[in-house]
Protein backbone atom coordinates (compact mmCIF):
# COMPACT_ATOMS: atom_id res chain seq x y z
CA UNK A 1 0.00 0.00 0.00
CA UNK A 2 1.10 3.25 -0.54
CA UNK A 3 0.61 6.48 1.02
CA UNK A 4 0.02 9.96 -1.04
CA UNK A 5 0.45 13.43 -0.32
CA UNK A 6 -0.92 16.50 -2.38
CA UNK A 7 2.89 17.43 -4.10
CA UNK A 8 2.62 13.81 -5.27
CA UNK A 9 4.66 12.12 -3.22
CA UNK A 10 4.23 8.30 -2.48
CA UNK A 11 5.96 6.47 0.76
CA UNK A 12 5.11 2.25 1.24
CA UNK A 13 3.18 1.97 4.70
CA UNK A 14 6.23 -0.09 5.49
CA UNK A 15 8.43 2.96 5.31
CA UNK A 16 5.70 4.96 7.22
CA UNK A 17 5.45 3.00 10.09
CA UNK A 18 9.08 2.38 10.03
CA UNK A 19 10.26 6.45 10.51
CA UNK A 20 6.86 6.58 12.72
CA UNK A 21 9.04 3.75 15.18
CA UNK A 22 11.96 5.50 15.10
CA UNK A 23 11.03 8.94 15.52
CA UNK A 24 9.08 7.49 18.72
CA UNK A 25 12.47 5.69 20.28
CA UNK A 26 14.30 8.68 19.33
CA UNK A 27 12.22 11.25 21.09
CA UNK A 28 11.50 8.73 24.28
CA UNK A 29 14.47 7.54 25.30
CA UNK A 30 16.06 11.10 24.90
CA UNK A 31 13.94 11.87 27.94
CA UNK A 32 15.19 11.90 31.29
CA UNK A 33 14.26 8.44 33.54
CA UNK A 34 15.67 8.85 36.47
CA UNK A 35 14.40 10.37 39.55
CA UNK A 36 10.67 11.52 40.19
CA UNK A 37 8.44 13.38 37.68
CA UNK A 38 5.60 16.02 38.49
CA UNK A 39 2.38 15.92 37.47
CA UNK A 40 1.95 12.22 38.38
CA UNK A 41 -1.85 12.36 37.91
CA UNK A 42 -1.56 11.76 34.43
CA UNK A 43 -0.74 8.34 35.29
CA UNK A 44 -4.55 7.61 36.56
CA UNK A 45 -6.83 6.21 34.38
CA UNK A 46 -9.23 8.21 32.87
CA UNK A 47 -11.94 6.04 32.65
CA UNK A 48 -13.70 3.48 34.76
CA UNK A 49 -13.34 0.73 31.61
CA UNK A 50 -9.57 1.34 31.94
CA UNK A 51 -9.65 0.89 35.69
CA UNK A 52 -11.57 -1.91 35.74
CA UNK A 53 -8.42 -3.85 33.64
CA UNK A 54 -6.12 -2.90 35.86
CA UNK A 55 -5.09 0.51 34.83
CA UNK A 56 -4.79 0.24 30.99
CA UNK A 57 -7.07 -0.61 28.06
CA UNK A 58 -4.75 0.82 25.67
CA UNK A 59 -5.85 -1.72 22.41
CA UNK A 60 -9.19 -2.21 22.91
CA UNK A 61 -10.56 -1.63 19.51
CA UNK A 62 -14.50 -1.29 19.86
CA UNK A 63 -15.47 2.11 19.26
CA UNK A 64 -15.28 3.11 22.73
CA UNK A 65 -14.32 6.63 23.13
CA UNK A 66 -14.08 6.51 26.81
CA UNK A 67 -10.57 4.56 25.89
CA UNK A 68 -9.45 6.97 23.44
CA UNK A 69 -8.70 10.13 25.75
CA UNK A 70 -6.03 7.84 26.67
CA UNK A 71 -4.14 6.09 23.25
CA UNK A 72 -5.42 8.54 20.25
CA UNK A 73 -5.14 5.62 18.03
CA UNK A 74 -8.18 4.10 19.01
CA UNK A 75 -10.46 7.10 17.42
CA UNK A 76 -12.47 6.18 14.48
CA UNK A 77 -15.59 7.67 12.42
CA UNK A 78 -18.27 5.32 14.71
CA UNK A 79 -16.98 7.62 17.62
CA UNK A 80 -18.20 10.73 15.83
CA UNK A 81 -20.34 13.08 18.55
CA UNK A 82 -19.76 10.60 21.39
CA UNK A 83 -19.39 12.27 24.51
CA UNK A 84 -17.69 10.67 27.55
CA UNK A 85 -18.01 12.10 31.19
CA UNK A 86 -15.71 9.95 33.94
CA UNK A 87 -15.81 10.65 37.76
CA UNK A 88 -13.09 9.30 40.38
CA UNK A 89 -13.85 9.06 43.98
CA UNK A 90 -9.93 9.39 44.63
CA UNK A 91 -8.32 9.23 48.60
CA UNK A 92 -8.85 11.27 51.28
CA UNK A 93 -10.88 13.77 49.21
CA UNK A 94 -8.87 14.14 46.66
CA UNK A 95 -11.08 13.89 43.24
CA UNK A 96 -10.99 13.25 39.34
CA UNK A 97 -13.11 14.67 36.28
CA UNK A 98 -12.42 13.95 32.59
CA UNK A 99 -14.73 15.25 29.82
CA UNK A 100 -13.88 14.21 26.30
CA UNK A 101 -15.73 14.22 22.57
CA UNK A 102 -14.68 12.77 19.37
CA UNK A 103 -15.81 13.80 16.20
CA UNK A 104 -14.88 13.52 12.43
CA UNK A 105 -15.55 16.04 9.95
CA UNK A 106 -17.44 14.27 6.88
CA UNK A 107 -14.42 15.61 4.20
CA UNK A 108 -11.39 14.20 6.17
CA UNK A 109 -9.68 10.80 6.87
CA UNK A 110 -8.49 12.22 10.32
CA UNK A 111 -11.07 12.21 13.87
CA UNK A 112 -10.41 14.66 16.32
CA UNK A 113 -10.95 14.17 20.02
CA UNK A 114 -11.17 17.03 22.70
CA UNK A 115 -10.69 16.25 26.36
CA UNK A 116 -10.27 18.75 29.60
CA UNK A 117 -9.12 16.58 32.96
CA UNK A 118 -8.83 18.12 36.17
CA UNK A 119 -7.49 16.50 39.68
CA UNK A 120 -9.00 18.36 43.04
CA UNK A 121 -6.94 17.80 46.33
CA UNK A 122 -9.47 19.93 48.03
CA UNK A 123 -8.66 22.51 50.62
CA UNK A 124 -5.47 21.72 52.99
CA UNK A 125 -4.08 23.31 56.36
CA UNK A 126 -1.54 25.56 55.62
CA UNK A 127 0.57 25.00 58.80
CA UNK A 128 4.59 26.45 59.21
CA UNK A 129 7.76 25.49 60.29
CA UNK A 130 6.63 26.38 63.69
CA UNK A 131 3.07 24.62 63.85
CA UNK A 132 0.80 27.62 63.42
CA UNK A 133 -2.35 27.38 61.51
CA UNK A 134 -2.29 29.97 58.97
CA UNK A 135 -5.37 29.00 57.42
CA UNK A 136 -6.15 26.56 54.22
CA UNK A 137 -5.12 26.27 50.93
CA UNK A 138 -6.25 24.57 47.55
CA UNK A 139 -4.58 22.57 45.27
CA UNK A 140 -5.25 20.89 41.60
CA UNK A 141 -3.86 19.55 38.37
CA UNK A 142 -5.32 20.15 34.96
CA UNK A 143 -5.13 19.18 31.68
CA UNK A 144 -5.83 20.00 28.09
CA UNK A 145 -6.02 17.72 25.65
CA UNK A 146 -6.52 17.71 21.53
CA UNK A 147 -5.80 14.44 20.09
CA UNK A 148 -6.41 13.45 15.90
CA UNK A 149 -6.07 9.55 14.43
CA UNK A 150 -5.42 8.77 10.82
CA UNK A 151 -6.06 5.21 9.40
CA UNK A 152 -3.44 4.11 7.25
CA UNK A 153 -5.13 1.48 5.86
CA UNK A 154 -7.69 -1.26 6.73
CA UNK A 155 -5.34 -2.70 9.66
CA UNK A 156 -3.28 0.05 10.30
CA UNK A 157 -4.04 3.72 12.49
CA UNK A 158 -1.69 5.77 14.13
CA UNK A 159 -2.78 9.06 16.04
CA UNK A 160 -1.27 11.42 18.37
CA UNK A 161 -2.33 13.64 21.65
CA UNK A 162 -1.20 17.07 22.30
CA UNK A 163 -1.23 17.99 26.21
CA UNK A 164 -1.31 21.58 27.85
CA UNK A 165 -0.93 20.80 31.53
CA UNK A 166 -1.23 23.43 34.61
CA UNK A 167 -0.56 22.79 38.12
CA UNK A 168 -1.27 24.99 41.18
CA UNK A 169 -0.57 24.07 44.90
CA UNK A 170 -0.50 27.01 47.17
CA UNK A 171 1.40 29.60 45.48
CA UNK A 172 3.42 27.60 43.37
CA UNK A 173 2.16 27.01 39.65
CA UNK A 174 3.91 25.33 36.74
CA UNK A 175 2.50 24.66 32.87
CA UNK A 176 4.08 22.13 30.75
CA UNK A 177 3.26 20.68 27.47
CA UNK A 178 3.48 17.05 26.38
CA UNK A 179 2.83 15.09 23.04
CA UNK A 180 0.98 11.43 23.14
CA UNK A 181 2.00 9.28 20.07
CA UNK A 182 0.72 5.93 19.16
CA UNK A 183 0.10 2.96 16.67
CA UNK A 184 -2.91 0.83 16.68
CA UNK A 185 -3.14 -2.72 14.41
CA UNK A 186 -6.45 -4.26 14.53
CA UNK A 187 -7.52 -7.37 12.32
CA UNK A 188 -11.05 -8.00 13.47
CA UNK A 189 -11.03 -11.56 11.68
CA UNK A 190 -8.84 -13.05 13.74
CA UNK A 191 -10.13 -10.42 17.24
CA UNK A 192 -6.70 -9.43 17.48
CA UNK A 193 -4.97 -5.80 18.15
CA UNK A 194 -1.91 -4.30 19.46
CA UNK A 195 -0.78 -0.90 20.12
CA UNK A 196 2.47 1.05 21.03
CA UNK A 197 2.18 4.41 22.62
CA UNK A 198 4.79 6.79 23.81
CA UNK A 199 3.24 9.28 26.82
CA UNK A 200 4.16 12.72 27.97
CA UNK A 201 6.93 13.28 26.01
CA UNK A 202 7.44 16.99 26.80
CA UNK A 203 8.71 19.82 29.51
CA UNK A 204 7.85 22.44 31.57
CA UNK A 205 7.61 25.83 30.36
CA UNK A 206 7.36 27.06 33.58
CA UNK A 207 8.41 25.00 36.74
CA UNK A 208 7.25 25.52 40.35
CA UNK A 209 10.70 26.51 41.46
CA UNK A 210 13.68 27.35 39.81
CA UNK A 211 14.11 23.73 39.05
CA UNK A 212 12.73 21.97 36.24
CA UNK A 213 11.03 18.60 36.72
CA UNK A 214 10.56 15.87 34.45
CA UNK A 215 7.25 14.32 32.58
CA UNK A 216 5.85 10.92 33.77
CA UNK A 217 7.32 9.43 30.34
CA UNK A 218 6.12 5.99 29.67
CA UNK A 219 6.50 3.54 26.78
CA UNK A 220 3.94 0.93 26.67
CA UNK A 221 2.90 -1.89 24.24
CA UNK A 222 -0.08 -3.36 24.31
CA UNK A 223 -2.00 -6.88 23.28
CA UNK A 224 -5.61 -7.80 23.19
CA UNK A 225 -7.01 -11.12 22.11
CA UNK A 226 -10.70 -12.32 21.85
CA UNK A 227 -11.44 -15.70 21.87
CA UNK A 228 -13.43 -17.24 18.44
CA UNK A 229 -15.71 -19.73 20.39
CA UNK A 230 -15.91 -17.67 23.91
CA UNK A 231 -17.26 -15.05 25.62
CA UNK A 232 -13.54 -13.45 26.67
CA UNK A 233 -11.24 -11.08 25.84
CA UNK A 234 -7.83 -11.22 27.16
CA UNK A 235 -5.38 -8.25 27.66
CA UNK A 236 -2.06 -7.70 28.42
CA UNK A 237 0.25 -4.31 29.01
CA UNK A 238 3.83 -3.85 29.39
CA UNK A 239 4.65 -0.01 30.61
CA UNK A 240 7.60 1.62 31.61
CA UNK A 241 9.64 -0.01 28.80
CA UNK A 242 11.96 2.76 28.42
CA UNK A 243 13.45 1.48 31.83
CA UNK A 244 14.04 -2.17 32.79
CA UNK A 245 14.94 -1.62 36.36
CA UNK A 246 11.02 -0.40 38.33
CA UNK A 247 13.02 -1.69 41.77
CA UNK A 248 13.40 0.65 44.99
CA UNK A 249 15.08 1.08 48.08
CA UNK A 250 13.13 0.16 50.59
CA UNK A 251 14.46 1.81 53.71
CA UNK A 252 12.50 -0.56 56.27
CA UNK A 253 14.57 -3.65 54.55
CA UNK A 254 18.67 -3.12 55.78
CA UNK A 255 21.44 -5.56 54.46
CA UNK A 256 23.14 -7.32 57.51
CA UNK A 257 26.69 -8.71 57.61
CA UNK A 258 27.91 -11.61 60.00
CA UNK A 259 30.97 -10.74 61.43
CA UNK A 260 32.43 -14.09 61.36
CA UNK A 261 31.41 -15.07 57.68
CA UNK A 262 31.22 -12.22 55.94
CA UNK A 263 27.66 -12.70 54.12
CA UNK A 264 25.39 -10.24 53.88
CA UNK A 265 21.64 -10.95 54.39
CA UNK A 266 18.18 -9.29 54.81
CA UNK A 267 18.65 -6.81 51.82
CA UNK A 268 15.61 -6.77 49.37
CA UNK A 269 16.67 -8.96 46.11
CA UNK A 270 15.12 -8.43 43.43
CA UNK A 271 15.13 -11.30 40.69
CA UNK A 272 14.33 -11.38 36.91
CA UNK A 273 11.11 -12.61 37.09
CA UNK A 274 9.76 -9.73 39.61
CA UNK A 275 11.73 -7.20 37.43
CA UNK A 276 9.78 -8.40 34.52
CA UNK A 277 6.19 -8.86 35.98
CA UNK A 278 6.88 -5.07 37.33
CA UNK A 279 6.01 -4.53 33.85
CA UNK A 280 3.32 -6.21 33.44
CA UNK A 281 -0.72 -5.70 33.54
CA UNK A 282 -3.56 -8.65 33.12
CA UNK A 283 -7.28 -7.95 32.61
CA UNK A 284 -9.62 -10.15 30.84
CA UNK A 285 -13.26 -8.91 29.85
CA UNK A 286 -16.35 -11.57 30.28
CA UNK A 287 -18.42 -10.13 27.33
CA UNK A 288 -22.15 -11.74 28.56
CA UNK A 289 -23.81 -9.55 25.76
CA UNK A 290 -23.52 -6.51 23.87
CA UNK A 291 -25.24 -4.33 26.50
CA UNK A 292 -22.92 -6.16 29.00
CA UNK A 293 -19.63 -6.93 29.81
CA UNK A 294 -18.12 -7.81 33.69
CA UNK A 295 -14.04 -7.08 33.73
CA UNK A 296 -11.42 -7.50 35.84
CA UNK A 297 -7.51 -6.93 35.89
CA UNK A 298 -4.53 -7.21 38.01
CA UNK A 299 -2.06 -4.92 38.21
CA UNK A 300 1.30 -7.05 39.63
CA UNK A 301 3.93 -3.83 40.49
CA UNK A 302 0.93 -1.83 42.54
CA UNK A 303 0.30 -5.11 44.21
CA UNK A 304 4.59 -5.63 45.20
CA UNK A 305 4.83 -1.81 46.11
CA UNK A 306 0.98 -1.17 47.74
CA UNK A 307 0.07 -4.80 49.95
CA UNK A 308 1.18 -5.32 53.87
CA UNK A 309 3.21 -7.80 54.20
CA UNK A 310 1.54 -9.82 56.98
CA UNK A 311 -1.72 -9.00 55.07
CA UNK A 312 -0.97 -8.53 51.42
CA UNK A 313 -5.14 -8.27 50.61
CA UNK A 314 -6.78 -7.70 47.30
CA UNK A 315 -4.20 -4.62 46.62
CA UNK A 316 -3.35 -4.63 42.90
CA UNK A 317 -6.30 -5.98 42.09
CA UNK A 318 -9.81 -4.57 40.34
CA UNK A 319 -13.50 -5.19 39.29
CA UNK A 320 -16.02 -3.43 37.44
CA UNK A 321 -18.60 -3.70 34.85
CA UNK A 322 -20.05 -1.82 31.99
CA UNK A 323 -23.73 -1.69 30.57
CA UNK A 324 -25.50 -0.10 27.88
CA UNK A 325 -29.05 1.25 28.85
CA UNK A 326 -30.97 2.89 25.81
CA UNK A 327 -29.10 6.46 24.67
CA UNK A 328 -26.23 5.73 27.30
CA UNK A 329 -22.91 3.15 27.82
CA UNK A 330 -22.56 3.30 31.30
CA UNK A 331 -19.14 1.85 33.25
CA UNK A 332 -17.77 1.48 37.18
CA UNK A 333 -14.84 0.03 38.30
CA UNK A 334 -13.41 -0.83 41.97
CA UNK A 335 -9.80 -0.63 42.12
CA UNK A 336 -8.12 -1.64 45.26
CA UNK A 337 -4.29 -0.04 45.70
CA UNK A 338 -4.36 -0.98 49.58
CA UNK A 339 -5.53 -1.83 52.69
CA UNK A 340 -6.70 1.61 53.85
CA UNK A 341 -8.97 1.77 50.88
CA UNK A 342 -10.05 1.88 47.11
CA UNK A 343 -10.96 4.21 44.30
CA UNK A 344 -14.51 3.79 42.74
CA UNK A 345 -14.70 5.29 39.71
CA UNK A 346 -17.87 6.12 37.06
CA UNK A 347 -18.03 7.02 33.59
CA UNK A 348 -20.87 7.69 31.33
CA UNK A 349 -21.05 7.70 27.37
CA UNK A 350 -23.85 8.96 25.03
CA UNK A 351 -23.71 10.10 21.17
CA UNK A 352 -25.25 13.82 20.88
CA UNK A 353 -26.80 12.02 17.55
CA UNK A 354 -29.18 9.78 19.53
CA UNK A 355 -30.69 12.81 21.54
CA UNK A 356 -31.55 14.27 17.88
CA UNK A 357 -33.90 11.18 16.92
Amino acid sequence: MYLAFENGIKITLKTSLSLFFVLLGHFAFAQSIGGQSAYQFMNIPTSARASALGGFANAIDDGDVQLSIGNPSLLDSTQHLNLNLSYLNYFEGTNMGTVSMAFKPDSSKLTFMGGIQYLSFGAMDRIDASGVELGTFNAGDYLFQGGVALPMDSLWTIGANLKAIYSNLAQYSSFAVALDASALYSNPKRKFSASLMVRNLGQQVNSYTEVQDSLPLDVQLSFVKQLKHAPFRFLITLDQLQRWDLSYNDPNFQEVTDPITGETSGGVNFEFGDLLMRHVTIGTELLLSDNLHVRFGYNYRRRQEMKVGSKPGTAGFSWGAGMRIKRFHISYARSTYHLAGASNQFSITSNLNDWRR
